[in-house]
């Protein structure tokens, strides 16, 4: 027998005895073959190897939600912007470009902040991959920051009366206004959506439970919070698109949010309702209903359009958040992982998929 540095780490065993009839434990009276034995499987409890989480939550913190409130900010308010450059509508143009360029640069920096360094955002760029939505998303904010940069810029040398030191690219400025308005609104719808699909992409019980759903929640969210902006920095005169896009927005985001979360299995919807998340979810409906309704019906008065635009920014950002933190919450629990796993499982054998032992597949 060889012997190993080590076996100096084993405890010492017993010595086996030999020969000798074994004895079985006996299931009742006069029972010796273990025949009767009774099950003694204890009830289930969900719990995880060394008590760690079944899945990693992702490190984000108040930036990444911050991002994804301002990156739908920025979307809906380019769509605001296009549609009042085709009108000829110079107010409303203005301040939802400046609104569209100021959210997505304010949402590239809290992006930024949760990187941790600047060089870790420009390495986004440094691939192109189609099945990331990391990277695909990154594109799009790349694609829609340098349309909305040279919109704004235009706007703003309008504004300080053609002063700024463009020199010779003045000409080049003016020509490109138009179709850069245009790029900035076609990035805009994805945008405002990708970061739903962003989050539904991860094994995050609760987000991957609303994949269906989520990117329209967060497109309605964007729609009502760049009307609400809209309603603010416009006069009522010339706002009048951005109130039907911010009662619109709001009426979408309380459908979508009741469809996702009767869509979602009833365990990993359980986040969303419970705790801070469910708090803040809860009342990101009440101020949508109420900010719609405001600006459906007193919209025309400044005070009720400002109060109105105010509430519906409140109720974008705490959708976000919420959404997030629901999703946090959901991986501390290994039931939100578990439970959804053993009903699709079911799901597939009563439709007499048993040749495989899927549980995560929906």
């Amino acid at each position: 027998m060889t012997v190993s540095e080590f076996d100096a780490y084993r405890p010492p065993e017993s010595p086996r005895k030999r020969g000798g009839k074994r004895k079985r434990r006996s299931g009742g009276p006069g029972r010796t073959d273990g025949s009767g034995e009774m099950a003694m499987v204890p009830e289930v409890e969900f719990t995880s190897y060394y008590d760690r989480p079944i899945v990693k939550a992702p490190p984000w913190e108040a930036p990444i939600g911050i991002y994804l409130f301002l990156g739908g900010v920025a979307g809906g308010s380019s769509l605001l912007a296009a549609g009042a450059q085709f009108t000829k509508n110079e107010k409303l143009r203005r301040n939802s470009r400046l609104a569209a360029i100021g959210a997505a640069g304010a949402g590239a920096v809290a992006l930024i902040v949760d990187l941790g360094r600047p060089e870790r955002f420009l390495n986004m760029f440094r691939t192109f991959k189609v099945t990331s939505p990391m990277s695909v998303g990154s594109w799009i904010l790349g694609a829609f920051s340098a349309g909305a940069g040279i919109a704004a810029v235009a706007e703003v040398d309008r504004m300080t009366k053609r002063k700024l030191p463009l020199g010779p690219l003045r000409p080049l400025l003016k020509f490109a206004e138009q179709p850069a308005g245009v790029v900035s609104a076609v990035f805009a719808a994805p945008l405002a959506a990708y970061t739903g699909v962003l989050l539904s992409d991860t094994a995050n019980p609760t987000w991957n439970a609303a994949k269906e759903d989520l990117a329209f929640v967060f497109a309605s969210s964007a729609t009502l919070a760049s009307g609400g902006l809209g309603m603010i920095t416009t006069p009522v005169a010339d706002a009048k698109p951005a109130r039907i896009m911010a009662v619109t927005g709001a009426a979408a985001e309380l459908v979508a949010s009741e469809l996702m979360e009767r869509r979602m299995d009833p365990v990993a919807a359980e986040p969303l309702h419970q705790g801070h998340p469910g708090t803040m979810l809860k009342w990101s409906k009440y101020l949508a209903a109420a900010g719609g309704l405001a600006a459906l019906l007193g919209g025309r008065n400044r005070a009720i359009a400002a109060a109105s635009g105010v509430t519906l920014l409140a109720a974008s950002a705490l959708t976000r958040f919420g959404v997030l933190e629901a999703g946090l919450e959901s991986t501390k629990d290994p039931r939100y992982v578990i439970e959804p796993q053993k009903r699709r499982l079911e799901e597939r054998r009563r439709r007499g998929i048993t040749h495989d032992s899927i549980t995560t597949a929906g």
